[in-house]
């Protein structure tokens, strides 16, 4: 099993964090950890990311990525900040090279067959599909299970509560993603005790696939 894939097996869902306040960091991250909610994606669309993504992994328990990561400059950068593993929307064959010369973790964004088979081409075994909603959804995915069978997705982008269960359903997802968890308005308010709520009622629900 690759390196990603382990990452992404940890915990059904990754919680998308774009957190601009470094303070918030460490609390958001235990009330996700200590809701079995451990894998954390840290998005590079606020200035203090890199910060938040060092903060966040002095947390007990947190395995810590960063999302958004769009150059090999930026792999880099990330990777000095004490990230586990790397996340990005789509794959250049830069950043695809950047991350099997640094041996590192990356979880590659896709939305067509094209792109599967690009990637695949990498080695990668774990891709991330996005947007998932708009590119097709829980159908695309059943779709792809029968050309791609090896391949495991993590479905991102429109996963909700909701709909989070339809995805996890499916053989061939391994995680989904999602800014729900953490809404910018909980952050603004530093709602912690919204946020483990949140992440309480995610997993106890994913957790009901498992005993079915």
């Amino acid at each position: 099993m690759s390196r990603i894939r382990e990452i992404c097996s940890l915990s059904p869902i990754v919680p998308v964090l774009a957190i601009s306040n470094q303070s918030s960091a460490m609390p958001v991250a235990q009330a996700l950890v200590n809701n079995k909610l451990n894998v954390l994606e840290v998005t590079l669309r606020t200035e203090q990311a890199l910060d938040v993504i060092k903060a966040m992994s002095a947390v007990e328990g947190a395995v810590v990525g960063a999302g958004t990561v769009l150059t090999p400059d930026q792999l880099l950068r990330v990777i000095d900040a004490g990230a586990q593993f790397a996340v990005s929307p789509g794959a250049t064959d830069a950043l695809l090279k950047a991350a099997m010369d640094q041996n590192f973790p990356l979880l590659p964004g896709v939305s067509s067959a094209s792109d599967v088979m690009r990637v695949m081409d990498y080695g990668l075994d774990t891709l991330k599909l996005f947007p998932a909603q708009v590119v097709g959804g829980v159908k695309l995915l059943q779709s792809f299970s029968g050309p791609f069978p090896e391949i495991a997705f993590c479905p991102t982008g429109g996963v909700t509560l909701d709909n989070m269960t339809d995805y996890l359903s499916l053989k061939n997802v391994v995680c989904v993603g999602g800014t729900w968890l953490v809404p910018q308005g909980d952050l603004n308010e530093q709602s912690f005790l919204a946020i483990d709520t949140a992440a309480k009622m995610a997993f106890d629900k994913a957790s009901l696939l498992s005993d079915v």
